[in-house]
Order: C-alpha cells, then sequence, then structure tokens
C-alpha cells in the first residue's frame, strides 16, 4: 500500500430560498448555497481531496452539472459513490483535514455531527475527520458574507502500483 494525499476546495454563493446544508448538516440561516446538488462544500471539498489522493478526476467529472440525476441531491450520497470509487482502488483513508470559512453563520455546534455523518458515510471513525471553520476577517467575497468555501487534505493508503 502507497501512502498518498489529496487536496480538495470548493466555494459557492448563497442564495435566497435555499437550505444550507454543510458536511450533510442542515444548518439554520436565511440563505443556502447555490448549486446544481444540495451545495455542501464541505463534502465537496473532500470529495475532491479524497479523488485527488487516487489520481481520479474531480468531482465534476463524476457528477457533472449537466446531469438532472444529481439536481438537489444530497452531496452525502455523493460522497458515497467516492466512497465506493475508493473502495474498487483499493485505497483506505488515514485522515481528512478540512476547513470550512465563512463569516457566517457560525457551525461549531454543527461540527460534531458533520464529522459523524461524514464518518458513517465514508466508514471511518470520527476521530479520522477534522473540521474546522474560521472566517476571513471581513475580507473579500467571503468576509461580505457573499458565500461560504472549504477545503481539505486528506492522506490515503492506496493499492494502486505507480
Amino acid at each position: 500500500m502507497n501512502p498518498r494525499s489529496g487536496i480538495g476546495f470548493d466555494i459557492h454563493r448563497f442564495r435566497k430560498g435555499r437550505k444550507l446544508v454543510l458536511g450533510g448538516v442542515l444548518v439554520p440561516h436565511s440563505k443556502g448555497l447555490d448549486g446544481h446538488s444540495d451545495a455542501d462544500v464541505l463534502v465537496h471539498a473532500v470529495m475532491d481531496a479524497l479523488l485527488g489522493a487516487i489520481g481520479e478526476s474531480d468531482i465534476g467529472h463524476f457528477f457533472p452539472n449537466t446531469d438532472s440525476k444529481w439536481k438537489d441531491v444530497s452531496s452525502l450520497k455523493m460522497l458515497r459513490a467516492v466512497a465506493d470509487v475508493l473502495r474498487k482502488s483499493r485505497a483506505k483513508i488515514i485522515n481528512i483535514d478540512s476547513t470550512v470559512i465563512a463569516q457566517e453563520p457560525k457551525i461549531s455546534a454543527y461540527i460534531p455531527e458533520m464529522k459523524r455523518k461524514m464518518a458513517e458515510v465514508l466508514g471511518v471513525k470520527t476521530s479520522d475527520i477534522s473540521v474546522k471553520a474560521t472566517t476571513s476577517e471581513r475580507l473579500g467575497a467571503l468576509g461580505r458574507a457573499e458565500g461560504i468555501a472549504a477545503m481539505a487534505v486528506v492522506s490515503v493508503l492506496s493499492g494502486r502500483k505507480r
């Protein structure tokens, strides 16, 4: 087994009339994120990092926004599909380190549930997943609370030969 790492990033703007979902958790807020699926930036960043760690294409390849199958779908369903790709490639997740960048809302109270939901889908322990939150100190679009971004770094043991 070869140790590999991957990095993921996602960003979506806020849109009225949508629910805010982060890490598979419904977070109370006046706006949700605009996107083809539920626009869960945290799960999207984690998926891209996992796919990158095993040398696969990004989530746009697996879940194109031109495919109505993925319209408004829970990103946890997409994460389950990524977990299947990892299993088929004989990759084992070592850890996931992620950060949500948002001026609002405050999400610290929801982080344990985010970790639990993602760990359940991926078949890892919650202690294998870190979710942190920060602001951009009111700088730029994120600082003006126009949206939310997330980034993730993962380590896996890959069964693929180099």
